[in-house]
């Protein structure tokens, strides 16, 4: 397994150490998942779990376009994986789903995501159901949404091949 992440420094102003440690957990899913084939991406956890590599990977890419492009931004976007209507689809719809247009898919939200998150002081609101609040608190979400994701994502590895690591 090719790990390529860049560990966060541990000197460094707010939004660079925030920053490093959300692409660090970026990486981290990268890494849980690379080396798979497509049905090794789609095996569930354990029933009645949804849970499943890929299924992560499609949330992920959720999460991203809507805390950074939808709550930060602004855009007026529906919800990826037909999550309007269901909203576990990300996790449930992963049998026929694509793999190749999930990790794409994920990849160009986390490109948005980097590019808003640049443009955008920390102190900058965004609008979620009408509450607000900041970049700097999506910034710490999204960091414990993927660490927790990811201890998932490091269960469901073990599972598959029995690799385990940070």
């Amino acid at each position: 397994m090719t790990d390529s992440r860049i560990p966060p420094p541990l000197i460094g102003d707010e939004l660079t150490i925030l920053n490093n440690w959300l692409e660090w957990h970026r990486g981290t899913l990268a890494v849980k998942c690379a080396g798979l084939s497509d049905d090794q991406l789609r095996l569930r956890s354990a029933p009645p779990s949804t849970l499943s590599l890929l299924g992560l990977v499609r949330h992920m890419a959720h999460v991203e376009r809507s805390w950074f492009r939808r709550v930060l931004n602004g855009e007026d976007l529906p919800k990826l994986w037909n999550k309007d209507v269901d909203n576990d689809a990300d996790f449930k719809d992963v049998d026929t789903a694509s793999v190749e247009d999930a990790f794409a898919t994920w990849q160009a939200e986390i490109e948005l995501a980097r590019a808003i998150s640049a443009a955008t002081p920390l102190d900058a609101v965004g609008d979620r159901n009408g509450q607000e609040c900041t970049h700097r608190w999506i910034l710490v979400h999204m960091i414990e949404e993927y660490a927790r994701h990811n201890g998932h994502a490091d269960l469901l590895r073990e599972r598959i091949d029995g690799v385990t690591g940070e």
